[in-house]
């Protein structure tokens, strides 16, 4: 775009993320949906919307949580094509993989999951449950796989998140699910920083 002055004048453009969070009931998925979509709005000060979906059963069955993150208003709350997806569930990356485009992101909990080739841009895993097994909270996957999504995906800060899961859990478990959230959020970002040193290396090597 040029001005009458003759002024290059680039034009804004939209950051927009659409975002499934999906798994089965019990594991916190539409909890996960709603921290994402508060610390989006209420923190980090941008536009956001939640849509929840549930299988027949409410515990057991397959549930997901469309998030929508903008900095201009959002007119359809509903995701169409997901920049990234989140898959607690073998059922959920079958429901909803073949909606991932080139340039998504796709993160996965390594022990629940078994994607075959997907076409994304970037994979992402971490046994989720695993972790959370080993602080002695199974129920806190959720809240690691948050941590660890903040960290690579970039699609909310890192405060903003903290602040949300504190103000998000029960009374009384503030601090474990704070405790959840780092273990996420570190091991994520080890393998970011796994990744950067080794495409450091390939473009030393001869």
């Amino acid at each position: 775009m040029t001005t009458k002055h003759g002024n290059s004048v680039k034009a804004a453009v939209a950051v927009r993320k659409e975002i499934i969070i999906t798994g089965f009931g019990g594991q916190g998925i539409v909890l996960a949906g709603q921290i994402v979509g508060k610390a989006a709005g209420l923190r980090d000060r941008k536009q956001s919307t939640l849509t929840q979906s549930y299988g027949p059963e409410a515990r057991g069955g397959a549930c997901s949580a469309q998030v929508i993150i903008s900095d201009q208003a959002i007119h359809y709350p509903y995701v169409r094509k997901p920049d990234i997806l989140i898959c607690m569930s073998q059922g959920g990356f079958e429901k909803y993989g073949g909606l991932l485009g080139e340039n998504s992101i796709l993160i996965v909990d390594q022990d629940l999951v078994n994607p075959p080739e997907a076409r994304c841009a970037a994979f992402f895993s971490i046994p989720a449950t695993r972790l959370a097994e080993e602080m002695g909270r199974k129920m806190m996957a959720n809240i690691v796989m948050l941590g660890f999504f903040t960290a690579v995906a970039g699609a909310i800060s890192t405060e903003a998140a903290r602040q949300t899961v504190t103000e998000s859990v029960p009374k009384g478990t503030e601090e474990l699910n704070l405790a959840a959230f780092n273990k996420g959020y570190d091991y994520g970002a080890a393998v970011l920083k796994g990744r950067q040193k080794k495409a450091e290396g390939k473009k030393g090597a001869l």
